[in-house]
């Protein structure tokens, strides 16, 4: 029997789950590859023997998207898988053009093959787009849920940017759980919000492995989605994130639609900062994508700590990383609550160093804002040269990142973080869908 050869092509997430859920240990297809895009450094590596085990006799590489070609003729692959998220249909199926024209089939994996099924009940919060208000809705249902008396573990969608072997299995319940491991700054913003308030968080590689050990100690778990991506659980109730600041993305992304035509309630954040109209065109997409679903609006107010002392003053903001980039947004909290108080952005990019001069090149539709990448030791110090020559010009920096940049690059002048919850506007309300749902656990 011809052992079908497959590429799976990824950004260090589902590419990994699909792998151990749906190939690993199979006698009639064999990955031969991983490639890489999306997240800044992290071709180049290899999934180690022991996560590829049963079946495989060595290491699978990583490698550059731009080389699926070259692999696909150099391994006679058969099949490309694309297992990643945040992409535009038309971007989808140029990897698709790419993949037939080199002469291999390509695929994508429907939830049946690789979501994993929990002995507990399971709450996921998605989103149409990155960005679009998942940490604060997951914290508010985390709080709902645990206001019912039940014990709640937060499972949070793989980041694993380091070393691989050593971050199978990850558990977060204390700041000092989280200098465990050399974490990237979207990690720290992820996890930490959570350890702050009182959750246990797990994440990592195997994530059948996660399950075993998260259910143990939860009556109810909540995947705590990334990007747009699918949760990797199936789910009881599946919480999708809408954004009105950008309408008609919920038609338009990959996996963004399927999660909308999934769900059983969608939520549209940001009806505070947004207008009417455009929050009135997502609510008809939605409703023609999805009739049964329940639709909530909700509010993403935004606080920032001392703000009368930035009121008209230069300042330097620093973004969510994702946001402002594959995100496809100019701007985020930070840049928004800085213009309220009616202070003067500077601009960051005549200042970039190193991989952040690469990362505006990638993404020039960002404004006057800084995003936050330090996917690695170099990139944290391109970032801290960046941050140090830009902050010359301003008098303060405003944070629009989740988690205190600050502790980790260092920063002169007064720093000023912004905040961001949900709440709900009108009926339904998120709060009494989750205390149902709480209700018949």
């Amino acid at each position: 029997m011809h052992r079908q050869r497959v590429v799976i092509m990824g950004a260090a997430g589902r590419d990994f789950h699909d792998f151990n859920t749906h190939f690993r240990g199979r006698e009639d297809r064999g990955v031969v590859a991983f490639t890489a895009e999306q997240i800044p450094g992290i071709e180049g590596r290899e999934y180690p023997l022991e996560l590829c085990e049963p079946g495989y006799d060595e290491a699978i590489p990583i490698r550059p998207a731009d080389e699926l070609e070259e692999i696909i003729e150099a391994e006679s692959v058969d099949e490309v898988v694309l297992s990643y998220s945040d992409l535009s249909h038309e971007y989808v199926m140029h990897q698709a053009s790419r993949a037939l024209a080199a002469g291999a089939d390509f695929r994508l994996l429907g939830p049946k093959h690789v979501q994993l099924e929990a002995e507990v009940p399971v709450a996921s919060v998605c989103a149409v787009r990155t960005g679009a208000g998942k940490s604060q809705t997951t914290r508010s249902v985390v709080r709902t849920l645990s206001d019912e008396a039940l014990d709640v573990v937060v499972v949070r969608h793989p980041m694993p940017y380091g070393d691989l072997s050593a971050t199978v299995v990850q558990r977060f319940e204390t700041r000092e759980d989280l200098g465990r491991y050399s974490l990237t700054l979207e990690e720290r913003e992820e996890y930490e919000q959570h350890v702050d308030e009182g959750n246990v968080v797990y994440a990592g590689v195997d994530y059948g492995k996660i399950l075993e050990r998260a259910q143990e100690e939860a009556d109810v778990i909540v995947w705590d989605g990334g990007n747009n991506d699918l949760p990797f659980y199936r789910s009881d109730l599946h919480i999708v994130l809408a954004d009105p600041l950008r309408p008609g993305h919920e038609k338009r992304y990959h996996p963004g639609e399927t999660n909308v035509r999934m769900a059983d309630v969608v939520v549209i954040n940001k009806v505070d900062t947004a207008s009417e109209e455009d929050a009135e065109t997502v609510e008809a997409n939605v409703r023609e994508l999805n009739p049964g679903a329940a639709i909530v609006r909700a509010a993403s107010p935004i606080t920032i700590e001392d703000p009368e002392s930035i009121r008209g003053k230069r300042v330097l903001v620093v973004e969510d990383g994702p946001t402002v980039t594959h995100g496809e947004m100019s701007y985020g909290a930070g840049l928004l609550a800085a213009r309220r108080q009616g202070a003067e952005p500077v601009d960051p990019r005549p200042y970039a160093a190193g991989a952040l001069a690469s990362v505006y090149e990638e993404y020039p539709h960002m404004g006057k804002v800084l995003p936050a990448f330090g996917y690695s030791e170099e990139m944290l110090r391109d970032l801290g040269e960046t941050v140090e020559d830009a902050a010359r010009e301003a008098e303060a920096v405003v944070l629009g990142t989740p988690v205190d940049l600050s502790r980790v690059v260092p920063m002169d002048l007064p720093v000023h973080r912004v905040r961001y919850s949900l709440e709900s506007v009108g009926k339904p309300r998120l709060e009494d869908v989750v205390g149902n749902f709480a209700a018949s656990i």
